[in-house]
């Protein structure tokens, strides 16, 4: 449906910042509904913050409440994840995703797209 590139992973402390950029191209690139997951090593991947094709309706894990955060330049056809306060247990592989529905589900399969990840890792 849509192809996607990550951008902006590393390793940074406890403490520091990251900002994830998901790149989209194809037909209609803007007019997705956008995710992002994170899957760490043994565990499910899981959705940590999300947001509508134009915007309005935005979703956060509990976890990345508060120090994430999720948007949109549907002029650039690229989402963002600004991560802030980032602590160890924040690493993991992050992927952006798309959701050709109206407004992004909450579950993998509800998406289209996937990027091919992007590792941030922080440590203590």
């Amino acid at each position: 449906q849509v192809q996607l590139v990550e951008s902006g992973g590393g390793l940074v402390q406890a403490g520091g910042s990251l900002r994830l950029s998901c790149a989209a191209s194809g037909r209609a690139a803007s007019r997705y509904s956008m995710g992002w997951f994170r899957q760490a090593p043994g565990k499910e991947r899981e959705l940590v913050a999300s947001i509508s094709w134009l915007g309005g309706r935005i979703y956060y894990a509990e976890s990345a409440k508060g120090r994430f955060t999720i948007s949109r330049d549907n002029a650039k056809n690229t989402v963002y994840l600004q991560m802030n306060s980032l602590k160890p247990e924040d690493t993991a592989s992050y992927y952006c995703a798309a959701d050709g529905a109206i407004e992004a589900g909450l579950r993998v399969a509800d998406y289209d797209s996937w990027g091919q990840g992007t590792q941030v890792t922080v440590s203590s």
